[in-house]
């Protein structure tokens, strides 16, 4: 039976619950998308986490699918909401950049038409830091992204926007980016979970014109989704493993299932040994403890090379952006961006040629390491970040503040330097109100392997329920 009037609680519901019930006709996608629309016009005017309202055409979509005779996919008629990064069809793909403004793309991005044909539909473009290079989302073409849980502390970035979106009922979907830390760092930060791929394993590709993505983009970012259940993210990583023409760096690997056994995790609190939030620290150990209860062999132990691994990191990256960016960046970013990779530039000297390709060269080393140790612990349990979520603008805070936030996001980096999929799963609550996310990483394709274990700490009700209403 279809319904005859708008449900008002449809924005609280997840994809998998919202694309069950339009399958069954106990609602219509039109009143689902409306729905989400009516709630983003409440909420996101105090919060400014879209940037584009893609109303008209949603609607028209959602007519569309009410129309057909049979679901079109398993997200059939479920709104999602677009990063800024990615190109969607007759919208600009800004990258948070005024001069990009006019930058309509004239064909999906590789994952966007992944998910529509899964049947979802772009309700909304979302804002992130120019250039997805802060882990703060502001920028001078859309303004900052505030955090809904404290609009005084960063909602992370720099998929920001779609976090926000998530976590207050504007989405039940957000599709984001992760070079590094920007899925898993935001999730934390406003209480949602997200899915940082395998590079490799979701398509990507853009049709507007511009540089190719440098080699450290093409080895350590990877497109995943956000979402507010683990059963949402696994939902939309099965619509968007498909391979497309436009992206030859895709990898035709198989689909690992989760398995029946339940694998040894390693549980690590202090990654790299630079210190812990109390909280933060307890908020992990309480995702251990969930794991351990339901049978998996827990071992607090730290992974090898932490510290080596991000410095590694943070060394190749900033040669990069020294090489191929920062001109770009000067001349057509933020203050706050210019300031950012200034500090960044100053923790992490730039590299020589011989010393970029030894850095390159002497990856595999780490990466065989790391490999070895997956064998014996197959999910490494730790913290987003060891802190708290930051004040808004601490990034911009200098040197000291850009070598803070690097210590706290250790694990973080490692796992975009190792070319690693992860998971982030809300694990508590600090005594201030504040999100404690944790991640679990696992070897390279074996997403629903974290995914599986992330059910698990879910379930057990570690983190606090979302959508949840801006707080003042």
């Amino acid at each position: 039976m279809t319904s005859t009037h708008t449900d008002t609680s449809l924005w609280t519901q997840d994809a998998t619950t919202l694309a069950a019930r339009i399958a069954a006709k106990e609602i219509t996608a039109t009143e689902v998308v409306q729905a989400h629309l009516d709630r983003i016009a409440a909420v996101d005017p105090a919060l400014g986490a879209t940037t584009s309202v893609l109303a008209e055409s949603a609607l028209a979509a959602a007519a569309a699918a009410d129309r057909a005779t049979a679901p079109r996919g398993p997200l059939h008629g479920v709104p999602i909401t677009i990063k800024d990064q990615f190109d969607v069809a007759g919208s600009p793909t800004t990258w948070g950049v005024a001069a990009f403004a006019g930058a309509i793309a004239p064909q999906d991005a590789p994952a966007v038409a992944a998910l529509r044909r899964a049947g979802a539909i772009p309700i909304a473009r979302t804002n992130m830091p120019d250039f997805a290079t802060r882990w703060h989302t502001d920028n001078d073409l859309n303004g900052p992204t505030l955090n809904p849980w404290d609009p005084a502390r960063s909602p992370g970035g720099s998929s920001g926007g779609d976090a926000v979106a998530v976590a207050t009922g504007m989405t039940p979907l957000g599709l984001g980016g992760d070079y590094g830390g920007s899925l898993r760092l935001p999730a934390a930060f406003c209480g949602v979970a997200s899915l940082r791929a395998t590079p490799g394993r979701i398509a990507g590709a853009s049709s507007l014109p511009g540089p190719a993505p440098s080699l450290t983009i093409q080895l350590f970012s990877a497109p995943g989704p956000l979402a507010r259940t683990v059963r949402d993210l696994e939902l939309a990583y099965g619509a968007m493993l498909g391979a497309d023409p436009r992206d030859p760096n895709w990898i035709p690997a198989s689909d690992v299932p989760a398995g029946s056994e339940l694998p040894p995790v390693a549980v690590v609190t202090d990654p790299g040994g630079d210190g812990v939030d109390p909280e933060v620290r307890a908020a992990v150990l309480r995702a251990a403890d969930v794991l351990a209860r339901a049978g998996h062999p827990v071992t607090e132990v730290d992974p090898p090379q932490l510290r080596e691994a991000s410095m590694e990191f943070g060394r190749l990256l900033s040669t990069e952006v020294a090489a191929l960016r920062l001109d770009g960046i000067r001349a057509l970013g933020s203050a706050g961006l210019v300031a950012f990779m200034d500090s960044v530039l100053e923790v992490f000297p730039p590299l020589d040629l011989t010393g970029y390709a030894t850095a390159l060269a002497e990856r595999v080393a780490l990466r065989a390491v790391w490999s070895q140790f997956l064998t014996r612990y197959p999910i490494v349990l730790g913290p987003v970040s060891t802190q708290l979520p930051w004040l808004a603008g601490f990034d911009v805070g200098g040197v000291a503040a850009v070598r803070t936030m690097n210590d706290a996001h250790r694990l973080t980096v490692v796992a975009n330097y190792l070319a690693l999929p992860a998971v982030t799963v809300p694990a508590g609550l600090s005594a201030s109100g504040l999100p404690i996310g944790a991640q679990l990483i696992t070897a390279p394709f074996t997403e629903r392997r974290a995914l599986a274990a992330a059910a698990r700490v879910e379930e057990s009700g570690c983190g606090a329920p979302t959508p949840i209403d801006p707080r003042a």
